[in-house]
């Protein structure tokens, strides 16, 4: 039996798993992968919302919450990890091939969605990293376009080979079914990095204190403003730390799916 038969046989699915197969595997660096599984007819859930996944482990499933990259329309589940040598499960998730079994959990959930913001004219889609995956997911949703008036998607990266999915941004989503005449129009996105030389490098705290963060192509005042701006972050504690002080400051409320307001952060992202 070869070890992926093998591996195979030892996930079953669960009340609360199912057992889904990798359809496909792309490394961007050596630290970096995205990955496409199958979809369970069965599986709902709203764009920027996370799911547990995993693998069998010592007496019990190894699970961990990862943020759904694909838009809630598509047929595959998408997701974007880094490579942890020695952690627990992604020291064996980056070693994963087309044709290998995940646990999937059944309920997804989370507050990076629209449901959780207040109407407004300018989103903001703050990210560092891996936090890129749920503004993957929103960023191909009609309904973000119904709701706001211009999309900014940043995304704040150590090095070039880290802007994962760069290309398809760069083309404000062009060829996609569904958004690609409205994101022509609306959507923006500026990558940045930190450790490399690129056309724009620095954290986010300081595109925003340079102003770049609102130059061209993005319309409205350079700067926040809480009666017109709704933003969104996904990434490391620090960013949101220190971003989350900045906006309440401003008078930005957080918001929830029970309580919607002007700013939301996906405290419980892993990856």
């Amino acid at each position: 039996m070869s070890d992926r038969i093998a591996a195979a046989a030892k996930l079953a699915p669960s009340a609360s798993l199912t057992v889904e197969e990798v359809l496909r595997v792309r490394h961007w660096n050596d630290h970096l992968f995205s990955f496409s599984i199958t979809r369970p007819p069965s599986f709902r859930f709203r764009s920027g919302e996370f799911v547990l996944l995993g693998l069998p482990g010592e007496g019990r499933p190894l699970l961990r919450a990862y943020s759904i990259a694909s838009p809630a329309y598509a047929d595959e589940l998408e997701f974007l990890s880094i490579k942890v040598p020695d952690g627990p499960l992604t020291s064996r998730l980056q070693a994963i091939a087309p044709g290998d079994p995940l646990y999937l959990g059944r309920k997804p959930t989370g507050t990076l969605v629209t449901d959780a913001l207040l109407p407004g004219r300018r989103l903001f889609l703050l990210s560092t990293g891996t936090g890129l995956a749920p503004f993957l997911s929103l960023a191909r949703d009609p309904d973000i376009y119904e709701r706001f008036n211009e999309i900014l998607l940043v995304h704040c990266a150590r090095q070039v080979s880290d802007l994962a999915f760069r290309e398809e941004l760069e083309s404000q989503l062009a060829g996609d079914p569904l958004v690609q005449d409205q994101a022509l129009l609306q959507f923006h996105y500026l990558p940045t990095v930190t450790r490399e030389a690129f056309r724009s490098t620095g954290r986010i705290g300081a595109l925003i204190d340079s102003g770049r963060l609102f130059g061209h192509p993005l319309t409205g005042a350079p700067h926040f403003d809480p009666a017109t701006d709704r933003i969104m972050m996904c990434g490391s504690m620090a960013m949101i730390r220190d971003l989350q002080a900045r906006f309440e400051a401003l008078g930005f409320r957080e918001g929830s799916n029970a309580a919607p307001g002007d700013f939301v952060i996906e405290r419980a992202f892993v990856g």
